[in-house]
C-alpha cells in the first residue's frame, strides 16, 4: 500500500492516455465501492490495486492483468489472480513478472511454472495437487495412520503427534517438558463480539482460512503479522476482528499461566486454573487490588467495576501469572 501511488504514477507515465486508478484495503469504503464501479462500467482503463482484488471480483471487461514479483505469492493466490481476467467473451492475458536481477527460490519458480503450464479448463484440481507437492502434506509417521485422523479430527491428531514427539526428543535429550505444554488449549470466553464481518471478508472460504490460521498462532509476533495482513488486504480492521486477535494474545497468555478457561459469568470474568495449577494471590492483588474474589482453583474479576481498562487489566494480570 505504501507504494502503490509510486507504482501508479510510473505505469501513468508509460501510458498518458490511460485513464487510471488506485484501489486498496485501506482506503473509504465509500471510495473504494465507486472506484471500483466505474472500473466495472468501464470508465477506468487501469486499475493499479493491490490483493483486495484476489477473490470475490467479477469483472467481465477486464482482459489484461499483470502482478510485479508474482515469486512472492502463493501458488493458490496466483491462481485466483488469474482467474480475476477473462470471465467474460473476451480474449485475456495474465503476466506474472519477478526480477530477473534476483534468483528465484526453488519453491517460486515451481509455483511460477505451475502456473504457466496450468492453461486447460478445470486446472485448479492440478494445481492443487501440485501445491501440496510444493509445500509439502507433513509427514505423519509415513503411511501407517490408518483410523486415527477420522476419529479424532485432523488437527487434533496432529498436535496430540507433536506433543508425542516432543515427549520423545525430551527424554532422549534428558531433558523436562514444560508442564503447561501438556495441557490443552483453554477455553475463552470473553463479553467481546468476536468474529469476522462478512462485510469486512465477503467470501466464506477466505474468512475459513483466516479463522484456521489464526487457531494456529503461537506467539504474539505472529498475532502482530496477521493484524498488519488483514489491514493490508481488506482495509481497516473493524473492532470485531481487533477483538477476536485479542482473544487469540489472551489465549496465548493464558496456556502459559496454566489457565484452563476464561468465562464470563454472572457479570465476572471467571479464569480457572488446571488441577495441579496454583496462582500466586500476591500477584493478583497487586493488579486488581480488591476487584477480585478467589475460589477453588478460580480466580473472580468483577470487570464491570474495572470499567473500560479491563481488556488491559486481564492482560496484565495474565503476563503476571505466566
Amino acid at each position: 500500500v505504501q507504494s502503490i501511488n509510486f507504482v501508479a504514477e510510473r505505469v501513468q507515465v508509460l501510458v498518458p492516455e490511460a485513464r487510471l486508478a488506485v484501489a486498496h484495503g485501506r482506503m473509504a469504503e465509500g471510495e473504494l465501492e465507486a472506484v471500483m464501479a466505474d472500473f466495472t462500467k468501464g470508465e477506468i482503463d487501469v486499475l493499479v490495486c493491490t490483493t483486495i482484488i484476489e477473490s470475490g471480483l467479477d469483472v467481465p471487461n477486464a482482459n489484461t492483468m499483470i502482478v510485479n514479483r508474482a515469486d512472492r505469492f502463493g501458488l493458490t493466490q496466483l491462481y485466483q489472480l488469474r482467474g480475476r481476467v477473462g470471465r467474460g467473451v473476451n480474449l485475456a492475458y495474465a503476466y506474472f513478472l519477478y526480477d530477473k536481477g534476483m534468483r528465484l527460490t526453488d519453491d517460486a519458480e515451481k509455483r511460477l511454472r505451475t502456473i504457466y503450464e496450468a492453461t486447460e479448463l478445470g486446472a485448479g484440481f492440478n494445481i492443487a495437487i501440485k501445491d501440496l507437492e510444493i509445500r509439502g502434506a507433513g509427514n505423519l509417521l509415513g503411511i501407517r495412520q490408518s483410523g486415527h485422523i477420522n476419529a479424532v479430527g485432523f488437527s487434533l491428531y496432529t498436535r496430540l503427534l507433536a506433543e508425542a514427539v516432543e515427549e520423545l526428543k525430551a527424554a532422549r535429550d534428558g531433558r523436562k517438558i514444560d508442564e503447561a505444554q501438556r495441557l490443552p488449549p483453554p477455553m475463552i470466553d470473553l463479553p467481546l463480539p468476536a468474529y469476522i464481518p462478512e462485510e469486512y471478508i465477503g467470501d466464506t472460504n477466505t474468512r475459513l482460512n483466516i479463522y484456521q490460521r489464526l487457531s494456529g498462532v503461537n506467539n504474539d509476533e505472529q498475532i502482530d503479522d496477521m493484524a498488519k495482513e488483514l489491514d493490508d488486504r481488506f482495509g481497516a480492521v473493524p473492532r470485531e476482528v481487533n477483538n477476536l486477535l485479542y482473544a487469540v494474545r489472551i489465549k496465548l497468555l493464558a496456556i502459559r499461566a496454566g489457565i484452563e478457561s476464561i468465562a464470563t459469568e454472572e457479570g465476572r470474568i471467571v479464569l480457572r486454573l488446571f488441577e495441579g495449577m496454583h496462582f500466586d494471590k500476591e500477584k493478583v492483588e497487586a493488579v486488581l487490588g480488591s476487584g477480585v474474589k478467589f475460589g477453588l482453583k478460580q480466580i473472580r474479576i468483577d470487570y464491570r467495576r474495572i470499567g473500560g481498562e479491563w481488556q488491559k487489566v486481564l492482560e496484565n494480570l495474565l503476563i503476571r501469572l505466566g
